[in-house]
């Protein structure tokens, strides 16, 4: 479904908290149809990026160590990387 948002289950370091709320708030984006906020969807929107963050926060805690790194690097990490090599 959001084809944008990567595995951070796995990475090395761990995902930040950063990186989770990225996550959520395109999940959110994508789920909800918002693409930028206004006055009517904004506090509704943070409260679901937030719920969203909280949940997947507790979920990559309870699940397992992964056996090998995600295939991809989220975004956050790409723009790092490419900062780093140019």
């Amino acid at each position: 479904m959001c084809r944008n948002i990567t595995t951070l289950r796995g990475l090395e370091p761990a995902a930040t908290p950063e990186e989770i709320e990225a996550a959520a708030r395109q999940y959110v984006r994508k789920v909800s149809g918002v693409q930028t906020t206004s006055p009517q969807t904004e506090e509704v929107f943070e409260h679901a990026v937030s719920l969203v963050t909280d949940a997947t926060m507790q979920l990559l805690a309870a699940l397992p160590p992964r056996r090998q790194p995600p295939p991809t690097l989220p975004p956050l990490r790409r723009i790092a990387a490419k900062a780093a090599n140019s």
